[in-house]
């Protein structure tokens, strides 16, 4: 990891895997001109998956003691980023606290704050495409990985607001088990009639035998970031997408295997299926409101069409 040069003008940065390949370095400065963030910059902080804790240490330091440092946005390193960083923070908002991780750093009044923004951007891409009352079909959720995004999307679903409009059941796979556990021991915080159950899956024909059995009007997500920063899919070809079912790659980048999948299945087995767009626009949105406080709810509509025409001019 290289840690950027002190900061000659306002600076966020984006502390990922593959930075320099994101759509968000061409639309951060048109979505800074619409903002009115004068002179401020984003730049990338490209970080090993699962590095040394002193790598994010020494990133957090960096950004907490650079004047013109204003904050990040966290990505594939949410968990460990917390785990290794916690006590360098000043303020920790109760997402973060429940869900070990943190999604943005932000500086207010001196003090260091790190969030979890994923329960509500989440919440806010899932409620563009989940119809009404969906989950009064008897649908399940089963979510390939058990990262922050797996977690958040479990809070979201789960929350006391939807009343008994909510999965009965949510499935997480993961390859490794101590990550599996770790979310077990975080989503058992949650008081809910949803059933979870957590399945170490190393193969995907071990997440084709989950989804083989899926009840029908299901959602299934690809949560593993496989197609974006690492080629594959959590799948294989073979796997059944139960029918009427909601079908949702969190990646909008990269080869996007999980999607086409879905997409060869969409006529036949009546499904819906979502990219990681608006997940995209609303995680950056809600940091970028944090970082620099500024009102977004005002200008989201404007900054979406902004995303939309560079999308489409490519």
């Amino acid at each position: 990891m290289d840690l950027p040069r002190k900061a000659t003008q306002p600076t966020m940065y984006f502390i990922g895997v593959t930075t320099k390949q994101s759509s968000i370095m061409k639309l951060f400065p048109l979505w800074a001109k619409e903002l009115g963030l004068k002179d401020a910059v984003l730049e990338g902080i490209d970080i090993d998956i699962h590095a040394d804790e002193k790598d994010y240490q020494d990133c957090v330091d960096f950004i907490k003691n650079d004047p013109l440092s204003k904050g990040a946005l966290v990505t594939t390193h949410k968990i460990d980023l917390y785990n290794a960083t916690k006590s360098m923070f000043d303020f920790m908002d109760p997402h973060a606290e429940m869900l070990d991780e943190i999604s943005s750093i932000s500086k207010k009044n001196g003090k260091l704050e790190g969030h979890a923004k994923d329960p509500i951007t989440s919440g806010l891409a899932m409620e563009a495409f989940i119809p009404e009352n969906f989950w009064h079909k008897d649908g399940e959720v089963f979510i390939m990985g058990a990262g922050g995004s797996a977690l958040a999307i479990s809070s979201y679903l789960t929350e006391k607001k939807h009343g008994d409009n909510v999965p009965k059941k949510i499935i997480l796979s993961n390859r490794s088990e101590a990550r599996l556990k770790s979310a077990e021991k975080l989503l058992s915080k949650i008081d809910t009639p949803t059933k979870f159950e957590y399945h170490v899956c190393p193969e995907p024909e071990d997440n084709d035998a989950i989804l083989n059995k899926l009840s029908t009007n299901s959602m299934v997500v690809n949560a593993t970031g496989l197609g974006k920063d690492r080629p594959g899919s959590p799948l294989t070809d073979n796997g059944q997408f139960p029918e009427g079912s909601l079908v949702w790659e969190l990646n909008y980048r990269g080869e996007l295997d999980f999607m086409h999948q879905g997409l060869a299945h969409k006529e036949n087995k009546n499904l819906h299926v979502e990219d990681g767009w608006i997940y995209f626009i609303h995680g950056w949105t809600q940091v970028i409101a944090e970082v620099f406080q500024v009102d977004i709810d005002k200008h989201f509509d404007q900054l979406e069409k902004i995303a939309h025409d560079l999308r489409m001019s490519k």
